[in-house]
């Protein structure tokens, strides 16, 4: 496949992250677009903004009046914090979901299971499943596609139940509704299977077939090794958010799964490491190309099958 065929397919699948507490102004969208991506995750506004009506249209409606000026698909990424299953979490959630209905937002990015593996946490682990079953039913109403995350620690500690992809897969079939489906973070998985010293592959595989949105980024996986002095990174923290090929992502293994799969794939590159998204969108082609070119020299690609995506073509 040629470096133009690569670009091609920029459009249908790829998108960017607008950062945190950062506001996807029209020039901002009009740039991602122009740089060849076709989808892009808006992060929702404080709980404050969320729970008060008022605030929470306003907002939304100003998301969707940028979004407008732009061709994009949009990806609502939850405040990190919400939790369902109790009244205020609940709550919060029904905004969410108003929010990116309002936004014109197609998934919600929703960290699922977000909590230490410790005594007394499978019952509050059943409180969120059950109030994320009714939470499906509204968002399949919709048109709307919850996407469940796994999570990977930002600095050495303990792991959350949802770091393991297969947790949320489980999650997802228990629950059984086509609303409500799996955000495989690729790079929070790197990070989990270096601490584990297991293969990134066996991370993931089990998990491609309920799948609805990709997150892409690059780390130094465990970090096991004593931090680089002079690299430009927290010598600690595991979660960097680095662009494509910056860091030990196994890109020749991770790459044919994506492309075999017809899930958005997007980029969560973080700040103070994101370049410009023309620069982004050639160094993920960049990634893609080096897999490719691989594959070409004869290594064979992981085996594994992959359902399409749930979300509606164009």
């Amino acid at each position: 496949m040629t470096d133009s065929e690569i670009t091609k397919i920029a459009p249908e699948r790829l998108g960017l992250n607008v950062p945190y507490e950062w506001f996807p102004t029209s020039p901002m969208l009009k740039e991602i677009e122009a740089s060849g991506f076709g989808w892009v995750q808006v992060p929702s506004p404080p709980a404050s903004v969320l729970g008060e009506t008022r605030h929470c249209i306003s907002h939304a409606a100003a998301v969707r009046r940028s979004l407008e000026t732009t061709g994009l698909r949009a990806v609502l990424h939850a405040p990190g914090s919400l939790l369902a299953g109790d009244p205020d979490g609940d709550r919060l959630f029904e905004s969410t979901v108003s929010y990116a209905a309002e936004a014109g937002c197609e998934l919600i990015v929703y960290h699922a299971m977000a909590l230490p593996d410790e005594p007394g946490v499978r019952s509050r682990l059943a409180a969120e499943a059950a109030s994320l079953e009714l939470f499906a039913e509204l968002a399949e109403r919709l048109g709307i596609v919850i996407a469940i995350e796994n999570l990977a620690p930002l600095y050495p500690g303990r792991e959350t139940v949802s770091t393991v992809p297969v947790t949320l897969r489980s999650l997802v079939a228990q629950i059984g509704s086509p609303a409500l489906r799996l955000c495989l973070d690729i790079g929070h998985a790197n990070v989990i299977a270096g601490l584990r010293r297991t293969d990134l592959r066996h991370l993931l595989l089990p998990a491609l077939d309920s799948v609805a949105l990709f997150h892409v980024h690059d780390n130094l996986g465990a970090r096991r090794r004593p931090a680089d002095p002079t690299a430009p990174f927290d010598p600690l923290r595991l979660d960097l958010h680095l662009p494509p090929g910056r860091g030990s992502l196994p890109w020749n293994e991770v790459a044919p799964m994506l492309r075999a799969h017809s899930a958005p794939i997007m980029l969560e590159v973080h700040p103070p490491h994101r370049p410009s998204p023309a620069e982004l969108a050639r160094l993920t082609a960049e990634a893609l190309a080096s897999a490719l070119t691989t594959a070409a020299a004869g290594a064979s690609p992981p085996h594994g099958e992959a359902e399409p995506s749930l979300i509606k073509e164009r």
